[in-house]
C-alpha cells in the first residue's frame, strides 16, 4: 500500500466530514435565527439504510398551561396517578414536592395492598421514580418519558422490579383532582 493510496482513500472521509461540520453549522444556525426567519420543518429523508431521519425542527413554544414533553417539571408529577402495568397489574401513585431536594418529588406507590415510599423527578420529559418497600432499599425504578401532546398527565416507560431484574411496560395516567 503506497501513500498516494491511502491519500485516495482518505478523501473522501474529509470531504464526508467537511460536509458534516457544515450540516452541523447550518443547523446551528437556523436554531438560533428568529423564528421569523427559520425554515419551514423539512420531510424526513430516508438515509443509505431506509431508515428515515429527522431534519432540524426549531422547539415549538409550550401552551400556557399545557407544557410539552420536555418542559415538563416536578410541578406537573404532583398529584395522583393511576398506574397499569403490562400483565393487568394496576398502582395508585400519589405524588407532592420533596421537602429537601427541590425540583423532586416524593409521595407513596400503593399496589396489591402494599405501600411503597417513592422519590423521583422529570428531566427534560424524562421521568425517574424510585419505589422503596422499607425506607432504605430500592424496590423498583420506574423510568419513563413524557408522551408528547398529553400536558403532562401521561407518562409511558418500564416498571422494574430490583429483585428479579424483570422490566414491565407502565403507562401512568394523571387523575383529575377531586373537590
Amino acid at each position: 500500500m503506497t501513500p498516494e493510496n491511502d491519500s485516495r482513500r482518505a478523501a473522501p472521509l474529509r470531504r464526508a466530514a467537511c460536509r458534516a461540520a457544515a450540516l452541523a453549522a447550518c443547523i446551528a444556525a437556523a436554531a438560533c435565527a428568529p423564528a421569523q426567519y427559520r425554515p419551514a420543518a423539512a420531510p424526513k429523508a430516508a438515509d443509505s439504510t431506509g431508515a428515515a431521519s429527522a431534519a432540524a425542527v426549531p422547539p415549538r413554544p409550550s401552551t400556557p398551561g399545557c407544557p410539552d414533553a420536555e418542559d415538563t417539571t416536578h410541578r406537573q408529577l404532583i398529584g395522583t396517578w393511576s398506574a397499569e402495568l403490562e400483565g393487568g397489574g394496576t398502582a395508585r401513585v400519589a405524588l407532592r414536592p420533596h421537602p429537601e431536594l427541590a425540583q423532586s418529588v416524593r409521595g407513596t406507590v400503593e399496589r396489591d395492598g402494599t405501600t411503597a415510599q417513592a422519590a423521583g423527578d422529570v428531566d427534560d420529559g424524562d421521568l425517574t421514580l424510585e419505589e422503596s418497600l422499607n425506607g432504605k432499599n430500592i424496590s423498583a425504578t420506574w423510568i419513563g418519558r413524557v408522551v408528547d401532546g398529553s400536558c403532562g398527565k401521561e407518562i409511558r416507560g418500564t416498571w422494574t422490579n430490583a429483585q428479579d431484574n424483570r422490566p414491565l411496560p407502565f403507562v401512568l395516567r394523571k387523575q383529575a383532582r377531586t373537590p
